[in-house]
């Protein structure tokens, strides 16, 4: 079982909701899966929802034989068609909002226009403990710099209609990334943070580079949405 860092731990023991959303690309559903995978292996009741309703591509729902063989409730559009796209929510989503015994982690679409689906809940999400997470890649487009990184979070609050508690550094080049070009991460990241006051509470990385890094706020993942010519 890995490690949740600190701070990471914190949002999921606190938390009845906890929502994990970023720009395109970001890595917000291998965050959500692996988060969800940790969780439920320290026996936690936990649920996935998949709420990215409009790119059809990466969706948690391609890992539900592994989420469910752990223990994990997926909740998702098209619940017996994996392959269609339909771009509808499920009404299981409610029992997110009424189960306090469990923890349930949203994989919310990407950018500010997928992030607007939380809106429709928001009367229901705001009683309740909850977090918003947004993932970060610094090598991402949108994201490059601290100043666009930080109006990026800003339009997907305002969009969804909940305040952002924290960050999830994610920088990475896929199958070209370096330990030098997480260390770039970090401290951009940190960057973001001060500009933003919201607090990084991990440092996404690929399991292979557990040695190369430094272990204080590191959350290891491996990786589970492959591209088809990685299969």
């Amino acid at each position: 079982m890995r490690k949740i860092p600190e701070k990471l731990q914190a949002c999921c023991d606190r938390s009845q909701l906890l929502f994990i959303t970023g720009h395109y690309g970001s890595g917000k559903t291998e965050c959500a899966v692996n988060l969800a995978l940790a969780v439920r292996a320290q026996g936690k009741n936990t649920s996935l929802i998949d709420l990215d309703i409009v790119n059809p591509y990466f969706r948690s729902r391609e890992k539900r034989a592994v989420l469910e063989d752990a223990g994990i409730r997926l909740i998702t559009s098209s619940q017996h068609a994996q392959n269609a796209d339909i771009p509808a929510l499920p009404g299981e989503i409610n029992a997110a909002f009424d189960n306090a015994g469990q923890l349930s982690i949203f994989d919310v679409g990407g950018d500010p226009a997928g992030a607007h689906v939380l809106a429709r809940f928001v009367h229901r999400i705001q009683p309740l403990p909850y977090d918003l997470l947004v993932v970060v890649n610094a090598n991402r487009p949108q994201t490059d710099t601290p100043e666009k990184a930080e109006a990026y979070i800003r339009a997907i609050e305002a969009s969804c209609l909940l305040k952002a508690t924290g960050i999830i550094d994610n920088t990475h080049l896929c199958g070209l990334t370096t330990p030098e070009g997480l260390e770039k991460g970090r401290m951009f990241s940190e960057t973001v943070s001060d500009r933003t006051g919201l607090p990084v509470v991990c440092h996404m990385t690929e399991a292979r580079f557990l040695d190369q890094v430094p272990a204080e706020d590191t959350f290891p993942i491996d990786i589970f949405m492959k591209k088809p010519w990685e299969i």
